[in-house]
Order: C-alpha cells, then structure tokens, then sequence
C-alpha cells in the first residue's frame, strides 16, 4: 500500500476529518483522450461519483465554487478539473464555468485547443462583465474561463479586491465553478481562492506525493477554515491488465 493512501485513510480517521470523502482516481483528459493506464469507462464513473459526492448528493445546499489543487506539480490537477466540469455540466445540466488560476503552470487552453487571450487576468485587469471573457468548450453548458495573458506579477492579482468581485459575478452567472489552482505546497495562490469559495478538493498524486507535504497543507487548510469537500487520488496504478478490468 502506498504512503499515499496510507494518509488519506489516516486523514479519515481523524475526528475533524469525519466529513472527508475519498475517491481513488485516474481521469481521462478533455474530451475523453486517455493519458493513463486506467480504462476510460472507469475514470468517467469516477468523475461521476465525485460529482455526486462533491455537488449532487448533498443534504443541504451544495458547493458552488470550489477550487481543486494539488500538493505539487504534475499531480493531474488541471485533467482532473477538466473531467469533473465536464461531468458536472452534463449531469447538473446547469452553466458550470471552469476557471483557470494556475498562473504558474497554466494547461486549460492547450487541452481545449483554444485561445488564452481575454481571460482571467483581463478580467481583473479591466471592465466588463465577466460572461465577455469565458468561452464555450467541450459541451454544452460549460464554459472556460481561461488564466488570460500573463506576466511576473500576474500571481498578485489573485490576491485583490477585484478578484472578489468576478467571483461574486460568477456565482451569478453561473450555477458552478470549478477552479484551477497552483499546488499548495509552492504558493499561496490556491488558499487565497479557497477564502472565497466554498471549498477544497485535494489531489495527491500515487506514489509521489509525500504524507509530511500532504499534513502540511492539510494544517495549513484547516487553521484557515477551509473545508477539505474531498480528497482524490490520482494516477494509481492497477497490477488487473486494461483488457480484464474492462470486462469486471
């Protein structure tokens, strides 16, 4: 069993952690091109259950914006936030906006093949209503809002007033956001946005991502109240061949 998984059951037994949910999970990237050893038909359903888990199946009023971040870089992050859109946007049937803040190492457009100018720096930057800079992708009822045009000091935005206001303005126009974060244990970027949402997902990648990096950020989430809506594991690995789990 790896150190990774070790953590997350370790988290789950923690009394303030009654309320973490877990999902073991290697997602396809947009538009359903597989990068992984995982068979597409369950990565899809794993996008779906943490779907449920995160926005359908709550008691009470769900998560309406919620930031996804890694412990390091290369965790799958961005994929991830890509298929978990996707899915919400097909399931909910709702306008789901997908944003991308991850100024360090930006992905979104190239995965979408789309253009990165007019985005979210723009919209910090300048006037407009926030609808003007979002782009449709993928499927219907999805929308990106991709980082814009960036330069060294690009990562301060995140950290003004005006980023406040193009949240409460998505909030309006649509019915979720996703948002792309830097890894937490690099920046601070992702807990300033998690101060505005109303939640976390945390991804840890399999057999890299280290338990004393992952209780840091965790402390680090917790001492700010920011609450952990799920924990994701990704890139496991399975010793079952594609052929075989396909047909269990």
């Amino acid at each position: 069993m790896s150190k990774n998984f070790e953590l997350m059951q370790q988290l789950e037994k923690e009394p303030s952690y009654s309320s973490l949910s877990t999902a073991d999970a290697t997602f396809p990237s947009p538009g359903g091109i597989f990068t992984s050893i995982a068979p597409k038909r369950w990565a899809n359903d794993e996008a779906l259950r943490l779907v449920q888990q995160v926005f359908i199946l709550q008691a009470h009023e769900p998560p309406r914006v919620v930031v996804f971040a890694g412990i390091d870089h290369r965790s799958g992050c961005s994929q991830i936030c890509a298929s978990v859109a996707e899915t919400l946007a097909k399931t909910a049937g709702r306008p789901v906006c997908l944003v991308e803040a991850n100024f360090r190492s930006p992905a979104l457009s190239e995965m979408y093949g789309t253009t990165n100018h007019h985005g979210l720096t723009d919209s910090l930057l300048a006037k407009g209503p926030i609808g003007s800079y979002t782009k449709s992708v993928a499927c219907e009822n999805l929308w990106l809002l991709s980082c814009g045009p960036l330069a060294a000091d690009s990562p301060s935005l995140l950290n003004c007033e005006r980023l406040r206001d193009r949240i409460v303005e998505i909030r309006k126009e649509f019915k979720f956001a996703i948002i792309d974060a830097p890894p937490l244990s690099r920046y601070s970027d992702a807990m300033a946005l998690s101060q505005l949402s109303d939640g976390l997902v945390l991804i840890l990648e399999a057999d890299s991502t280290r338990r004393e990096a992952a209780s840091v950020a965790v402390s680090n989430l917790r001492s700010v109240n920011i609450p952990i809506l799920a924990a994701v594991l990704n890139k496991r690995t399975f010793p079952i061949p594609d052929k075989i789990y396909c047909r269990l």
